[in-house]
Parts: C-alpha cells; structure tokens; sequence
C-alpha cells in the first residue's frame, strides 16, 4: 500500500467516525439546531480538517519521496501537501459562506420550517458531494490528458471573480424563476406543501413531491454551480487529487453546521463577495502565468503565498464588513447611532 492510498484510508475512516458521531449523536430528526449546538458542530468539523492538516504535515515527507519516486516533474517539499490542504481548505471553506447566503434565499422562497432544516440540508448536501466526486474525477481526468484545460480553468476563473465582484443586489438569485426549478416543475408533479417533513405524499390517490424534495434538489444543484469556480480555484492551489478531493469533502460536510452559525450573520458580511471574488482573480491569474510564475518562484513559495492572499482577502473582507462600513453593522448599532 501507498503512502497516498494510506492517507485516503485514514480520510475515509476519519470520516465515516466523523458521520457517525455527527448524524448519530449530534443530529436528531425534525429538531432546531441552537446556535450552541451549531458552534460545536462548525468546531468539530473544522478540528478534523485542522487534524488532517497536522497529519499531513507529519505524513508529507514520506508522500514527497513517493511523489519524487513516480517521476514527477519536481520534488514535493515535505510541508507542501500539508500547505496546498489548508490553502484550499480555506478557499473552498470561504465560498461555502457564499453558498449559505443562496441557501438562505432557497428556504426562504419555499417557506421551509426550522424543524425541517437539518434534515433538508443533510440529504442536500450528502447529494452535492456525490455529484462532486464525479465532478472532481472527471476535472482531474482532464487536466491529467490535456494539460491545457487548466488554462480554461484559469480564464474562466478571471471572469468569474470580475462577475461576482461587480455584481448588485439586482443580480439576487430567484428560485422560482430558475432554470433548475422550472425543469422540476415540468418533470414532477409538485405540491407547495412540506409534507410533515416528507418528501413525497399522497394526496386523492395522486403521488405529489413536497416542497422540500424541491429545495433539495435545488441545494444539490446551487452547489454544482458553486462546484464550477470552487474545483478549478483548487487546481489553482493544488493538482493533487487527494487535495482536490479532501477539502472539498471537508468543507462541504462543514456547510450545515455553518449555515446554523451564520445564518443569522451572514447577512453582515457585506463585501464578503467581493473578498472572494478577489482571490478567484487572484487564482486564475496565477494559474495563467503558472510556467513563468514557477521559473521565478517555487512551488511551496507560491503555495504560501496563495494561502495568505485567501487569508487576507476573506477576513479582510468580513472585518470590513462588520467593524468599518456601517451598512455591515447590525441594526441595534446603527440606530445607537
């Protein structure tokens, strides 16, 4: 066994243990998750990626002479994979906060009762990983046979952050008008009832899915889109696909329990965005120039440095938004003043 295929084997076993304890202990059907209750949840899952962190460290030295042995085209320092997981551990955990304010948009719009939140977010977000699973295999297949494809990646990533940094409030997501729900309308026979919780009812001997098989699906869906400029900012960071997958996964299992933390926040975090946005350009800037960047500077230099461009940029970004501009400020303090 590899030391990478070791390092997937304690991945999968931390989180198998890891669903585990927080479906089986921390999780209870049809419950409102508290805002303790939530920051022991975003605690957890937030310790077990700094854990594999930690691991990795300890484990890079024996996955750099791996690295080194299968003929790569440069050596991998020892704290380099350690790096690269935090780096995009924190990319991907950044844009999860941008998926919440979505999230909230989507609950909202469907009315969805508190009972029913962890359930909904539970499967949706079980579904989402699975769709990025493949996502991933399938990018990194493609990176793997033609190498070029990052520079698509790479563009791609320009536009998207100059999109998302200039965009307004008229540009708000609309569930109701969405080309995913409108297809749902046109396949499923729907009722705008939440069903107690169910998913699919009966109603005068007619089979009907419940306005949360709905917003599952759009969950799903929102988080593939999210997907499209979250997986190719990793390969920005990293083309290692155990780092690709890993913090994906971290961050994602991470989500529910930080939309029940920031669900009442995130609404703060004004310039959050364009903190994002900011480090998307960022990336795909570097991911353009990456054969001139690495003659210049290696590739654990650029690592650290992409990791304190996302550190700066994101909680630049929420400090702006809470302690500078007042439209950040929650309404008790700005009527103080």
């Amino acid at each position: 066994m590899t030391d990478h295929q070791i390092v997937y084997l304690v991945f999968g076993i931390v989180l198998l243990v890891a669903l585990v304890v927080d479906l089986g202990l921390l999780s209870k059907k049809n419950t409102t998750i508290t805002l303790q209750k939530a920051l022991y949840q975003t605690f957890f899952w937030v310790s077990l990626a700094l854990l594999f962190f930690v691991f990795l460290l300890f484990e890079g030295h024996a996955l750099s002479v791996e690295n080194t042995r299968s003929n790569m085209s440069e050596q991998v320092a020892s704290s380099q994979l350690a790096l690269e997981f935090i780096s995009a551990y924190l990319m991907e955990w950044s844009l999860s906060i941008d998926n919440i304010f979505v999230f909230i948009i989507i609950f909202n719009a469907f009315r969805v009762k508190s009972v029913h939140y962890s359930r909904v977010l539970l499967v949706g977000i079980l579904m989402a990983i699975f769709f990025r699973i493949l996502f991933i295999t399938v990018g990194v297949a493609l990176v793997q046979q033609f190498s070029w494809v990052l520079y698509i990646f790479g563009a791609f990533l320009l536009f998207t952050g100059y999109k998302m940094f200039t965009a307004g409030e008229e540009d708000e997501f609309d569930p109701h008008k969405s080309w995913v729900y409108l297809q749902i309308k046109k396949i499923f026979p729907l009722t705008e009832e939440d069903g107690d919780g169910k998913f699919y009812i009966r109603q005068n001997g007619k089979g009907l899915y419940t306005s949360l098989f709905v917003v599952i699906i759009l969950l799903a869906a929102i988080d593939l889109v999210f997907a499209l400029d979250s997986i190719p900012a990793v390969m920005g960071i990293s083309k290692d696909p155990l780092i690709i997958y890993t913090s994906n996964i971290f961050a994602v299992l991470g989500l529910r329990s930080l939309f029940f933390l920031l669900r009442t926040a995130v609404s703060k975090f004004d310039y959050l965005q364009q903190g994002i946005a900011i480090v998307l350009i960022f990336i795909g800037a570097k991911m353009l120039g990456e054969h001139f960047i690495s003659q210049w500077i290696s590739k654990n230099v650029q690592v650290v440095i992409s990791l304190l461009v996302i550190v700066v940029c994101i909680a630049g970004s929420i400090f702006y938004s809470i302690f500078i501009n007042k439209k950040g400020l929650p309404a008790d303090v700005k009527a103080d003043e």
